[in-house]
């Protein structure tokens, strides 16, 4: 199935982010079919499925599966990651649409971004806190 990649018309959107990650979602209405992600169907580019269903939280906890059409650009991060920043997208999108679903998103704790990355390598030691190892002799 070849999504429809010319979505036009109003559309509510929003940036959702995780780890490196970030995505730039756009909510139309519709009918709940399309979901293209970087000009792919969501299924093919989010392969277990549990990722595409990661992504379409915020839908399902406000009831609104079947009432949009969905586009994102994400770039950064792996998968997990994309599918959460997503996720994240979505949800601010659906408080734009609504503002009402807000308490519901943020009870459901789909609103709040996961500040948690990497932390950085510092110089002497071999990652983030790893000391080299201790040598008696």
């Amino acid at each position: 199935m070849e999504p429809t990649l010319k979505l036009s018309g109003k559309y509510f959107y929003g940036v959702g982010r995780r780890k490196t990650a970030s995505a730039q979602v756009r909510l139309y209405k519709g009918d709940g079919k399309i979901v293209v992600v970087n000009d792919q169907v969501g299924s093919h580019y989010f392969s277990p499925r549990s990722l595409l269903e990661t992504a379409l939280k915020p839908l399902e906890v406000v009831g609104m599966q079947k009432d949009f059409d969905i586009s994102a650009h994400i770039h950064g991060g792996g998968m997990a990651a994309q599918a959460d920043a997503m996720r994240h997208g979505i949800a601010r999108a659906l408080v734009e649409f609504d503002a009402n679903l807000k308490t519901a998103l943020k009870k459901a704790g789909l609103l709040t971004r996961d500040a948690r990355v990497k932390e950085r390598k510092k110089f002497g030691l071999k990652r983030a806190r790893r000391a080299p190892q201790f040598s008696k002799r």
